[in-house]
């Protein structure tokens, strides 16, 4: 099988290009344009390994991506390149708009030039599948999770970016017949994630001695699902799913985020006792602008269509995500220093202080 895949040197991106790499006889070209997010540390493993190649380019050039549709002539298409973090399209909604609909714009222009000059049997083959996110749909209350019916209702300048985008490859099948999928994933976590997000961002402030600033009260609630689990279940819709179909894929996680915080203080306390308690950075900062309350993700429809399941559960994956960030300095520690050193963003609009 041949496999396109942009963004892959980003975070969901490199678990995914891991995951196919590992499958006998797949040859996988990965588009990235490398920014502040990517890191080609990320797929360092895949280096040299016959079948796989690395473009770096910028997925909103439309003359570069149809050129490079047809040098490749994949079986499936996973887009997954995007601007992701909601603090920085607060910042500076500009890119934000500029990747994730101008970019989904050409990639989906660029798979029809090329989807339509397939044979029969290559165009029934083909799928081009959209990866996105549980946030255009707003925020939840106490009750309740979202599902492929769900309205939209995006909060930020990021979410509704990437509601933007849903709604063009939906459109691109309608319209055109592409042979698009959608997904929308709820919050991922593992190995190789940009320290901006909650995660590595409190792992890492943690191990400096740094405060550990947690929004409002710490009781918004995300379901937590592990990155390795996600890419398997991109997998198995690129290969099974119908197009024009929705799924939800979730890690039937909930929890808030304060939880978390906690959670990885007591791994570290086990790790490192003499530093222990951890906990004691903890600081309560001034709430994010528009900060949703609750997300909650209804997988059952992948889980019914097509078996699929998390295979790590949340405990097992947030040991295994500190594990590798202890064993993997070389990876961070360039980014902390020369990109991002663990700073509060997303006070623009608001001129809060953290």
């Amino acid at each position: 099988m041949k496999y396109l895949v942009t963004g892959g040197a980003g975070f969901i991106g490199s678990a995914l290009c891991l995951a196919l790499m590992a499958q006998p006889g797949t040859h996988l070209t990965v588009v990235d344009m490398l920014t502040y997010a990517a890191n080609p540390a990320s797929l360092a493993p895949l280096a040299g390994k016959p079948g796989y190649r690395f473009v770096q380019a910028d997925i909103g050039d439309g003359a570069a991506m149809r050129a490079l549709m047809l040098d490749v002539g994949p079986d499936a298409v996973f887009h997954l390149a995007a601007e992701t973090h909601v603090d920085r399209s607060i910042d500076s909604a500009g890119a934000f708009i500029q990747t994730n609909l101008v970019g989904t714009f050409q990639m989906l222009e660029a798979a029809r030039a090329y989807w339509s000059g397939l044979s029969p049997q290559a165009a029934a083959k083909f799928r081009f599948v959209h990866i996105s996110t549980d946030e255009v749909f707003g925020s939840l209350g106490a009750e309740g999770s979202f599902s492929e019916s769900t309205a939209y209702d995006p909060s930020s300048p990021y979410s509704a970016s990437k509601a933007g985008a849903d709604h063009l490859a939906r459109a691109w099948h309608r319209t055109y017949g592409l042979p698009v999928i959608v997904s929308n994933c709820s919050n991922n976590y593992g190995p190789r994630q940009f320290p901006e997000k909650l995660i590595p961002l409190t792992l890492l402030n943690a191990l400096g001695g740094a405060p550990i600033n947690v929004y409002g009260k710490g009781d918004n609630v995300r379901d937590w699902l592990f990155v390795d689990d996600h890419a398997q279940a991109l997998m198995t819709l690129a290969r099974a799913a119908p197009p024009g179909e929705t799924y939800m894929i979730g890690g039937r996680a909930e929890r808030t985020n304060l939880d978390v915080v906690k959670t990885i203080c007591a791994l570290l306390d086990a790790r490192f006792p003499a530093q222990a308690p951890h906990d004691r950075l903890i600081r309560f900062v001034s709430d994010r602008p528009g900060h949703d309350f609750r997300y909650s993700v209804d997988c059952s429809k992948i889980e019914r269509d097509f078996g699929w399941t998390q295979a790590v559960t949340f405990e097992a994956g947030m040991a295994k995500t500190v594990d590798w960030y202890l064993a993997n300095e070389d990876w961070w520690k360039p980014l902390r220093s020369r990109v991002y050193d663990g700073g509060r963003l997303g006070l623009a609009s608001t001129g809060a202080a953290s």
